[in-house]
């Protein structure tokens, strides 16, 4: 593809997205509240746009679409089990919401240690979120460099590409917080859904239409529509991928924490109702994307490079490509400024206020906006990588945050759990799953993500077992739904 098409789309987005967040500072909303989580003011459509933005980054339509192309249709069983986790959703939610509401949280380590009264608590989470969501940013940022280091034929290097991202991230970031973050979502989530969907179709279409689409891939390559087929997706390694992303929707506190953002239930419900929408329907468009790309391209180097030579190659016009790859880069900086927001807001909120006997509003969100560039070069180190395979390193991040599912469940269904469990437990469980990423051990053949779930669960119910709980924090979370049936109309 002519490289001039790429640099003028990217241009194009800049400025058009630049003055949707510029726009956006128009009644902002001052404190870490107004900064980080609109004040609870978001209404449920932009709710569920950003919501979708933010999830649906290039890990989709790069990683999703490279996992199909290396391992076939169980890519897609693979993600349905992460579309079935966001039914958890239905549970925690309302809780997340109402909680947040009531106690006037910014972020999920600071409701989880108000539960377990322990400042040492939500420092640890804090901490532990971002050692694991640092690298997945970096995730973000590598498929931004691979698609336009494939597009152009590395005319524009992956470096370029990487920096070129996090320029846009830190900008967004900015301007008006998740405000900002929020709007700009919003129009990088439409845009992506409906040029990505055109481009299926007209792929296909190339090909000979649906039915002659899956003849070609059953008579050339048919262990691609099977499972395991060629071996890639076993038992194990399936389950070792999908249960750290079945829980991605509570463990990740860039997705959990917009569960403190709608105006209102009604707002959350059409968030979730939108947001499954848009990830149905993107889900099997990214699943074609890699199939397509098996057809066309069947001896790739990389399988992150699918996307990539797709949209450069003569079954996708110029323009249209350009249009998807802008819609992808969009994705990857909406999720990557979503990140920077939340680690910083919970170094803020949890780790410098905690240390600082909780300094005031505004001292915080001066040290939230300082550390949103550290984050950013951090990212760009582990980015600069060039790690292969971006869904398996998006799933080896899902592991080291699943170590804090444990203690997110009993935040809201176990009177007896303790701050001693969710230290021990996050932090032992921390460390095996770093060590086990590390060195790429699976002990039994299982995923570092099972036993990160296994470990901590069996951690924080033992040792909460042998300390003492906040009986009254403890009997206030787990009566939540109780209590907002009751006074429905003064919450609402």
């Amino acid at each position: 593809m002519n490289t001039s098409f790429v640099i003028w789309g990217i241009i194009i987005y800049i400025i058009i997205a630049s003055t949707i967040a510029l726009l956006s500072r128009k009644g902002n909303l001052p404190g870490m509240s107004g900064y980080f989580i609109g004040n609870r003011k978001m209404n449920g459509i932009l709710s569920a746009l950003s919501y979708s933005a933010t999830t649906y980054s290039a890990f989709m339509m790069v990683g999703l679409a490279g996992l199909t192309y290396q391992g076939g249709v169980g890519a897609l069983g693979f993600e349905i089990i992460y579309f079935i986790g966001v039914s958890l959703i239905l549970i925690f939610g309302p809780r997340f919401w109402l909680a947040g509401k009531k106690n006037g949280y910014v972020t999920p380590s600071e409701m989880i240690g108000d539960r377990y009264q322990s400042k040492s608590a939500a420092i640890v989470i804090a901490l532990m979120s971002c050692l694991f969501l640092i690298p997945y940013s970096a995730v973000q940022l590598a498929g931004v460099g691979y698609l336009l280091q494939g597009m152009t034929g590395g005319s524009i290097s992956f470096s370029t590409g990487v920096i070129i991202a996090i320029a846009l991230a830190l900008f967004f970031s900015y301007a008006a917080g998740i405000r900002s973050v929020v709007w700009t979502d919003s129009l990088q989530a439409i845009f992506m859904i409906i040029t990505s969907t055109i481009v299926v179709i007209l792929i296909v279409h190339s090909l000979g239409g649906f039915g002659q689409f899956f003849d070609n891939l059953q008579t050339t390559q048919p262990e691609m529509l099977a499972v395991p087929g060629n071996g890639y997706f076993s038992i194990l390694t399936f389950l070792g991928l999908t249960i750290p992303w079945f829980f991605f929707s509570i463990s990740n506190p860039q997705v959990s924490q917009r569960l403190f953002m709608p105006n209102s239930f009604k707002g959350l419900r059409q968030m979730l109702i939108g947001f499954l929408v848009f990830g149905l329907i993107y889900t099997f468009v990214s699943v074609m994307w890699g199939f397509s790309a098996l057809q066309l391209f069947p001896d790739l180097e990389k399988a992150d490079l699918a996307t990539p030579s797709l949209l450069s190659s003569d079954a996708v016009p110029p323009l249209l490509g350009v249009i998807v790859m802008v819609g992808i880069l969009a994705a990857a900086v909406s999720t990557i400024d979503s990140i920077m927001l939340t680690l910083s807001s919970m170094f803020a909120r949890d780790v410098y206020g905690n240390m600082k006997s909780r300094p005031d509003d505004r001292k915080q969100l001066k040290v939230g906006k300082i550390i949103i560039p550290v984050i950013a070069i951090l990212a760009y180190a582990f980015a600069e990588l060039e790690l292969d395979l971006i869904a398996v390193l998006s799933v080896a991040a899902s592991s080291g945050l699943i170590v804090g599912v444990p203690a997110i469940v009993g935040t809201f269904f176990w009177k007896r759990g303790t701050s001693l469990g969710v230290i021990v437990s996050v932090i032992v469980t921390a460390l095996l799953v770093l060590y086990l990423e590390a060195t790429g051990t699976k002990p039994l053949g299982l995923g570092s993500g099972i036993w990160g779930l296994i470990v901590s669960s069996v951690l924080f119910i033992g040792v909460s077992l042998i300390s003492r709980p906040p009986e009254a924090k403890a009997h206030e979370f787990v009566n939540l739904m109780k209590e907002y049936r009751k006074t429905k109309k003064a919450i609402e």
